[in-house]
């Protein structure tokens, strides 16, 4: 068996405490435990502390999304197919997690503030690379660049936003109607043209 390095471990710990947590919700000796790392190794791998490996983490989640969209759009000829099964992964983690893990990154997003500079340019990076996946997987589709712009925005936010309900409500109706309207009213409108 491969043996995980320290700083892998501890981004893979950090990650998984801001989708429970979030960055102000975990404490640095509870980072450790997790990781199962010594004291000393998470300044000597992240010198500015638990911000660095916050950014760390958020570059880890996104690199995963990228890894996820790829999967899941070669596994579909039609986007839409895509979305709907990655938003039902988010439900069913949600749901089998008794609505504890939502998104990383929207948790941290919520908590972090004006001085959090770094954190949030990597927050900024992770969602359009995101909405960047889902527009070329459109385009590619067939839908002009503009309205798979629009759309994987519309997407990102129904995404975000209904995960954040359901998290709160304890329940993914939120989440499920909203992606309903959202893939009916998507489905109407075909690559280009009006609505039927």
């Amino acid at each position: 068996m491969k043996k995980i390095p320290t700083r892998d471990k501890l981004i893979h710990a950090m990650a998984d405490a801001l989708q429970r947590k979030g960055l102000h919700g975990v404490g640095l000796n509870e980072l450790l435990e997790h990781a199962g790392a010594p004291k000393g190794s998470l300044y000597h791998h992240f010198p500015g502390g638990k911000s660095e490996l916050a950014v760390a983490a958020i570059e880890h989640i996104s690199q995963h999304t990228d890894a996820l969209f790829s999967r899941l759009f070669a596994q579909q000829s039609d986007p839409l197919s895509a979305m709907h099964n990655w938003l039902q992964g988010a439900l069913q983690q949600l749901e089998h997690s008794q609505f504890e893990r939502g998104c990383p990154l929207a948790t941290i997003a919520l908590e972090s503030g004006p001085e959090d500079v770094e954190i949030r340019a990597a927050l900024q990076r992770s969602f359009a690379a995101v909405r960047q996946a889902l527009s070329q997987q459109l385009h590619a589709y067939g839908y002009p660049s503009e309205q798979a712009d629009n759309l994987a925005a519309l997407y990102v936010a129904l995404y975000e936003g209904g995960l954040l309900q359901a998290r709160v409500a304890g329940n993914s109706e939120p989440l499920k109607r909203a992606a309903d309207a959202l893939f009916n009213l998507t489905r109407q409108l075909p690559p280009g043209g009006a609505a039927a």
